[in-house]
C-alpha cells in the first residue's frame, strides 16, 4: 500500500476520558396546617398542596448521567496547553468506538489529561477524499483549524478562548486530498498546503494584520521564521526536495525561491528552534510491496544543498524495528520522533476491500538528541495512523 492511501486510512482514537459530574436539586417541602371548620375550604388547601408537591418533584428529577467516557465540547476558554490531538473513526477493525465518538472529528488532550471535542472543526473523511487538517502551536496553548461555520481556517487561543479567522475564504474544494497547517508559536502565522498541486493556491496568513501570501502546491510546510517572512517546505514525491522561499512579506509576490534535491528518500522533521537545522529518517524498502522501513540513523541534512552532512546511529530506540517519523523540537538539541511497530504484509488485490476502520495500534513518542543519537520516551498514544496524531510544533496532517 502507498503512502498516500496510510495517509488517507490512518485515523485515531483513544485519549484520556473526562468524567462529568452531575448535579441534583435539592428539595424543600412545605407544609401548610390551615385549621378551619369549613370542609370546602379544607378541599381547596388539599389540592392546591397537592399542584404544589407535584410540581416540586418533576423539577426536582436529576438529569440523566453522562455516558461514561463522553466528552464535551472546548469550552469558551480556560483550557490549559494541550499534549496532542486526534481524529475520531467510528467502525474501527477489531475495537471499540470512543463514546460520542463523531465520524472524523477531532479531539484535543490537555496536559492534564482533560478530553475536549473541536466541534466547529470539519469532519475528515477518507472514503471523500476530504481532508480535515488540525496544528497545534509548540507550546501547546493554540491551535488552528478548518472553521466550518466561518468558512476558512481559524486560530483558537486556548486560555482566553479568543477566535481569528483567516483574512480570506477557503473552499473546501481547495483542500485537496492531502491538507497540512503550520502554526506559528504566536498563532500570528498560519501556513497551509495541499497536494495534489491543484490551481488554487496554497496560503501563508498573517492573522493579525489580515493580509495573505500564495504558497507553492504539494510542498509540507515544515519551519517558519518568528517574523513570517521565511518558510521552509519538503516535498516527497516523485523525489525528495527542500524549498526556501525568503522576504514573503518584503515583495508584492511571492517572495524570493530556492529548491534543492535531496539524494535518497527521507522523512523530514520540524525545522530546528536555529532556523537551520533540518533532520531526516531515510526511507528503505522492507521487502515488501508498498511497505517502507526507517534507516538506522538520524541524517544532518543541508538546507541550502540538499547534502547529507552527517548521519548519528539512534540508540534506545530501534529505528528498524519500527517505523519512524519525526515531529516537532523538544529543545535546542532533541527531536521527537514517533515510532510504532513494523508490520508488513503481502498485497492481496483480490481480497475484497474492508468498509471498516484500521485496527488500534501503540505509538511511541521519543526525544532524540541529534547530536549523540540517545532516545528517551516521551509517551505512548493508542492511534490507528501516524497522520490522524497531532503533536505540538508541527504541521497538523489532513
Amino acid at each position: 500500500m502507498t503512502w498516500l492511501r496510510d495517509v488517507l486510512d490512518d485515523v485515531a482514537h483513544h485519549a484520556p476520558q473526562v468524567d462529568l459530574t452531575e448535579r441534583t436539586i435539592g428539595i424543600r417541602r412545605r407544609r401548610r396546617r390551615r385549621t378551619t371548620s369549613i370542609v370546602a375550604a379544607a378541599a381547596v388547601v388539599a389540592v392546591a398542596l397537592g399542584v404544589t408537591t407535584a410540581v416540586r418533584l418533576q423539577r426536582a428529577q436529576p438529569r440523566p448521567a453522562a455516558a461514561p467516557g463522553a466528552v464535551t465540547d472546548l469550552p469558551a476558554r480556560g483550557v490549559g496547553p494541550l499534549s496532542h490531538a486526534f481524529m475520531t473513526f467510528c467502525r474501527p477493525e477489531g475495537g471499540k468506538a470512543p463514546a460520542g465518538c463523531v465520524n472524523g472529528g477531532w479531539r484535543v488532550v490537555t496536559r492534564g489529561g482533560k478530553t475536549y471535542r473541536v466541534a466547529r472543526a470539519l469532519s475528515g473523511s477518507p472514503s471523500k477524499l476530504r481532508p480535515s487538517p488540525l496544528a497545534i502551536s509548540r507550546n501547546g496553548r493554540k491551535i488552528a483549524y478548518y472553521d466550518t461555520k466561518a468558512g476558512t481556517f481559524a486560530v483558537r487561543d486556548l486560555a482566553s478562548g479568543k477566535v481569528t479567522t483567516a483574512p480570506a475564504k477557503v473552499p473546501t474544494a481547495w483542500l485537496g486530498s492531502i491538507a497540512h497547517l503550520l502554526l506559528s508559536d504566536d498563532g500570528r502565522f498560519l501556513a497551509f498546503t495541499k497536494s495534489p498541486a491543484l490551481k488554487d493556491p496554497a496560503m501563508l496568513f498573517d492573522m493579525r494584520e489580515r493580509m495573505a501570501r500564495p504558497l507553492p502546491n504539494g510542498w509540507n510546510p515544515i519551519g517558519l521564521s518568528p517574523d513570517g517572512d521565511t518558510i521552509t517546505l519538503a516535498e516527497y514525491a516523485p523525489k525528495t526536495r527542500l524549498q526556501t522561499i525568503t522576504r514573503l512579506w518584503q515583495t508584492s509576490t511571492a517572495g524570493n525561491s530556492t529548491t534543492v534535491d535531496v539524494a535518497g528518500d527521507y522523512s523530514i522533521g520540524a525545522l530546528g528552534p536555529d532556523g537551520h537545522s533540518v533532520v531526516a529518517v531515510e526511507s528503505v524498502n522492507a521487502g515488501v510491496v508498498g511497505c517502507m522501513r526507517s534507516g538506522p540513523d538520524l541524517v544532518h541534512l543541508d538546507r541550502k544543498t540538499g547534502k547529507a552532512l552527517r548521519k548519528v546511529p539512534v540508540r534506545g530506540l530501534s529505528m528498524t524495528a519500527n517505523q519512524v517519523y519525526l515531529r516537532g523540537w523538544t529543545g535546542p538539541h532533541e527531536i521527537t520522533a514517533l515510532a510504532t511497530p513494523l508490520v508488513c504484509h503481502e498485497r492481496d488485490d483480490d481480497a475484497p476491500a474492508s468498509d471498516l476502520d484500521p485496527p488500534y495500534v501503540p505509538f511511541t513518542a521519543y526525544a532524540v538528541n541529534v547530536e549523540t543519537g540517545v532516545a528517551r520516551k516521551l509517551a505512548t498514544y493508542t492511534a490507528q495512523g501516524f497522520f490522524h496524531l497531532v503533536l505540538p510544533g508541527f504541521p497538523g496532517t489532513l
